[in-house]
């Protein structure tokens, strides 16, 4: 059984964390905006299953946190749903170790699963049992649309009937809007200019973590998992998105909450 976390692990944990939500805040400045998106669709998904199923606000639900890395969207929706339970995979092993040492205050209610969503079998390493929902946020970009269509058949057959996917992410205008493509292209230029004077950079933060002592080992071999810039794989379109869910069995598919290309989208199953 693995050595419980000393108060000081837990808040060295819990610093980096906070550096890691300032640097991410700096390239998403309505990151919490999104956020509450995204837990406001599950607040609807869950009210109406719970009607449904004449369930009352106590029955426990039960959600995939896809790419969860520290554990931020998890964290939340644990907060907001006490009676909900996560399971976060991720194949970073920094991320994962930050996530698991600064929430010991969810360790009952949040397991996490080291595993390569690339993998085609990486289902059979979570717990069994289908999720009432599965959530994401800034990460299955890293996914070509090969990898992401596998994911999102894989994810389909985990979920119940009536579920959801929830991915908040970049997600780009597609070849039928040109014009607004042009234009996302021409904020996302502006906002990333606007960006130097919002504080630590994504590079300079990773820059850091390989200097920690006590991250060494994690970034070793992190250093072997992830040899190359995620931003060199193409971005998947929303166009795309919506035809590999619809192709993975989801019945609607729709986006929920956007500001230009940074969207929520929802797929029901």
């Amino acid at each position: 059984m693995p050595r419980a976390n000393s108060g000081s692990d837990v808040r060295w944990a819990q610093r980096w964390r906070a550096r890691w939500d300032r640097q991410q805040e700096r390239y998403l400045p309505d990151r919490e905006e999104r956020f509450d998106a995204i837990l406001d669709v599950l607040e609807h998904a869950v009210a109406v299953d719970r009607r449904r199923r004449h369930h009352n606000a106590d029955h426990p639900f039960r959600f995939l946190d896809l790419g969860g890395g520290t554990g931020a969207l998890s964290e939340r929706i644990l907060r907001r749903f006490p009676h909900s339970r996560a399971v976060a995979v991720d194949f970073d092993p920094v991320l994962m170790r930050l996530g698991r040492t600064a929430l010991p205050q969810f360790a009952s209610r949040l397991a996490w699963v080291e595993v390569d969503l690339r993998n085609r079998d990486w289902t059979s390493k979570l717990p069994p049992g289908r999720f009432d929902a599965a959530v994401s946020t800034t990460a299955l970009h890293w996914l070509t649309t090969a990898e992401l269509a596998r994911v999102y058949r894989a994810v389909a057959g985990r979920i119940r009937p009536r579920g959801v996917l929830v991915n908040g992410d970049g997600l780009r205008y597609g070849r039928e809007a040109p014009f607004l493509g042009r234009w996302a292209q021409d904020h996302r230029t502006l906002d990333h200019a606007h960006a130097r004077d919002r504080g630590e950079e994504w590079s300079a933060w990773w820059a850091a973590v390989v200097k920690d002592p006590r991250l060494a080992r994690e970034a070793a071999l992190r250093a072997t998992r992830v040899p190359r810039h995620h931003e060199r794989t193409p971005p998947v379109d929303l166009p795309t998105h919506r035809r590999l869910l619809a192709r993975a069995g989801f019945r609607e598919v729709d986006v929920a909450w956007s500001h230009w290309e940074n969207r929520v989208l929802v797929a029901v199953r």
